[in-house]
């Protein structure tokens, strides 16, 4: 049975209730459901239920296609002048023996390192420190450039772009416009956690807001540039949260339709403030997914982080909205595995990657940083390798 015979089914499922017909309904008409009506998928959609619209969504935009890319990560640091309490991986000044702090030749060097790979986007993000300023990342960004030209720079959320803009004394269009000119050419999701002032004042209230968060993409896209967006859940919000969550994105989306992916993220609780709140279960997880698939109606992508949450979870959620679940990898990058991921020194090779895709009959698709195809895996025969090459996940997309 194909996505929309499924959902014809459940249109003529007698015992579903008249308000989540209305949403299947809409699902198929491909038309926008509302704020209330996406609280009610997370309060009464039952995971099987929720499973058949998004993967609807997902088949008509995509088919069987589920994306990775080739890319390496650079932490410049993870001491940070903010106090987030969910975080597993910063660590605050007074903590600096605790920590890593990497020069600008640092950086440059694990950029050559890469030289004779096949990967194609370079990501940047950290913690957020003073000698980290604008003129050190245009440099930075330009030198990358310089050395490989042809090497996506994807780096920095609005959390690190809102400090350095404001010790510069640069307004936020102004300092987007100057990062492009230095090589800059899309930005990760990182630093939304949740927008909603009643939790995010609870969680990361010394970082900047939401309003905040959203001009500084809105300033990018202005410029014709992409981004894409984080959710954080599965700690202290409410499903209302969530989902006055994705109306601001999606708001955002209809003015800029600068966004690419939405890739929600699932908090855990090793070693950080929050230690004490229960994560929430695999299929909060899916259910999360697909709610995210049935509301952005405007994004292109779902992503899920398999390093995050699991190699099975990931295969899972790909039957429910999610068609990305970002690349290879190898164990240098520490944010999941600090927070307690089930990866915790997570390696896979591309060969690993394709058949863990394959296993579930989707089609493994690499591509580029603006989901241009670099090769299509579906019929892909790989020959027998004496050394497995391993390349590093961004950490927040």
């Amino acid at each position: 049975m194909d996505a929309e015979q499924s959902l014809q089914v459940l249109l003529n499922d007698s015992h579903l209730s008249a308000d989540l017909k209305n949403i299947a309904q809409k699902v198929l008409n491909n038309e926008r459901i509302t704020f209330d009506e996406g609280l009610l998928l997370y309060e009464k959609g039952e995971l099987s239920y929720l499973g058949v619209l998004a993967n609807y969504i997902r088949e008509k935009r995509h088919g069987d296609k589920t994306y990775f890319n080739r890319n390496f990560h650079i932490e410049p640091t993870n001491l940070c002048v903010y106090d987030c309490k969910f975080c597993s991986y910063s660590r605050l000044i007074k903590q600096r023996s605790e920590g890593w702090e990497y020069t600008m030749d640092d950086m440059l060097d694990i950029v050559k390192k890469y030289d004779n790979e096949p990967v194609t986007e370079v990501h940047i993000v950290g913690g957020v420190l003073p000698q980290y300023d604008m003129p050190f990342y245009q440099q930075l960004f330009s030198s990358i450039k310089a050395h490989r030209p042809e090497l996506h720079v994807k780096a920095l959320t609005p959390v690190e772009y809102h400090y350095i803009f404001k010790k510069a004394k640069v307004d936020y269009a102004t300092g987007m416009r100057l990062m492009k000119e230095s090589g800059l050419e899309s930005m990760p999701g990182g630093g939304a956690e949740i927008f909603h002032p009643e939790i995010r004042e609870q969680i990361a209230k010394d970082k900047c807001t939401a309003d905040q968060w959203l001009q500084i993409h809105e300033e990018w896209h202005k410029l014709g540039m992409r981004s894409n967006a984080t959710m954080l859940y599965g700690h202290i919000e409410e499903y209302r949260h969530r989902v006055d969550h994705m109306e601001r994105l999606r708001q955002l989306q209809d003015r800029t339709g600068g966004f690419q992916t939405f890739i929600p993220l699932k908090f855990r609780n090793k070693d950080n403030q929050m230690s004490n709140v229960k994560e929430v279960s695999v299929i909060e997880d899916l259910r999360n997914y697909a709610v995210a698939r049935i509301y952005l109606d405007n994004f292109d992508h779902i992503k899920a982080y398999w390093a995050m949450i699991s190699r099975t979870t990931a295969q899972l959620s790909l039957n429910f909205g999610v068609d990305d679940i970002d690349g290879t990898l190898d164990d240098t990058t520490k944010i999941y595995s600090m927070a307690g991921a089930e990866e915790q020194r997570p390696a896979m090779s591309t060969k690993e990657l394709v058949e863990l895709i394959k296993h579930v009959g989707r089609h493994p698709i690499e591509r580029d940083t603006l989901y241009n195809v670099i090769t299509d895996y579906s019929n892909y025969e790989f020959a027998e390798q004496k050394k497995p090459q391993f390349y590093k996940l961004p950490v927040i997309n």
